[in-house]
């Protein structure tokens, strides 16, 4: 019994979702027709009073002239604020000001219209100046706040590409990281401190003139080739002859007299 319950109220909430969507598609559709409609009789009456402004010189297409302006301004003004409002926020106060002037701009072609089938031309000529500066100050009024819209779309389009390149650049710096932290040449600073061989000798390393160590300044002094003093305890070492040292001349005390070597004689 649960099974059966459990499958009508399947079958109910399938109907329930298909009469539900059935609705809103056929609403859609409508909706889509109806705009469809509109654009059509919209470019319908935009033919004719074109070909009435054309047509009929004078009042009559005076005033199809200032419908043309009316409604190009007011639609042109409508598309922006439309294309612009789902992205800047701030444009809702823009949307009431607009919607404020619409319902002045319907006032002023419904105005035009109605002087559309006046037979009395000069009834037309002497409102004439009237719709004029009405059409002006609407179509003035449209105008300023559609470019104020585009302005300020163009400004934001060039703040976030300004953003946007500056962050790019910190990017790329942080990916070439590399470049900052190369070591230097390892026989760039060696080459730099040491003379080449057969330089002058002019050319000295850097600070030779200036720093002398001491051990340096000990071995320049006097006395810098004698053998250092033997400690207490310790006998003293003869000294070892150098290599281009040359030999005594004369004897030494332990050699007899007539072991001299003897004198060469006089080939003379």
């Amino acid at each position: 019994m649960e099974a059966i319950w459990i499958l009508l109220l399947l079958f109910v909430l399938i109907m329930l979702t298909g009469v539900y969507a059935a609705v809103r598609t056929i609403r859609a559709a409508k909706r889509g027709i109806d705009r469809t409609v509109h654009q059509a009789r919209r470019t319908v009456e935009d033919t004719r009073l074109r070909a009435r402004q054309l047509a009929q010189p004078g009042a009559v297409g005076e005033l199809a002239q200032l419908q043309l302006s009316l409604r190009g301004s007011m639609r042109a003004t409508s598309q922006a604020l439309q294309a612009a409002a789902p992205q800047d926020r701030s444009l809702s106060e823009s949307l009431g000001l607009f919607r404020r002037l619409s319902a002045h701009a319907k006032d002023l072609e419904a105005d035009l219209k109605r002087l559309e089938q006046e037979p009395d031309k000069s009834r037309i000529a002497a409102l004439l100046p009237d719709l004029r500066q009405r059409t002006e100050r609407i179509t003035h009024s449209a105008d300023s706040l559609r470019w104020a819209v585009q302005e300020r779309t163009t400004r934001m389009a060039h703040d976030d590409l300004d953003s946007l390149g500056r962050e790019i650049e910190m990017e790329a710096g942080a990916l070439r990281h590399w470049t900052a932290a190369e070591p230097d040449e390892p026989g760039a600073d060696a080459g730099a401190a040491w003379p080449e061989p057969g330089a002058g000798s002019s050319r000295t390393a850097p600070g030779a003139g200036a720093r002398t160590s001491p051990e340096a300044g000990a071995r320049s002094g006097p006395g810098a080739g004698a053998w250092p003093a033997p400690e207490a305890g310790q006998r003293p070492e003869p000294p070892q002859p150098s290599l281009g040292a040359r030999p005594p001349t004369e004897p030494p005390a332990w050699q007899k007299p007539w072991q001299k070597s003897p004198r060469p004689e006089n080939t003379a």
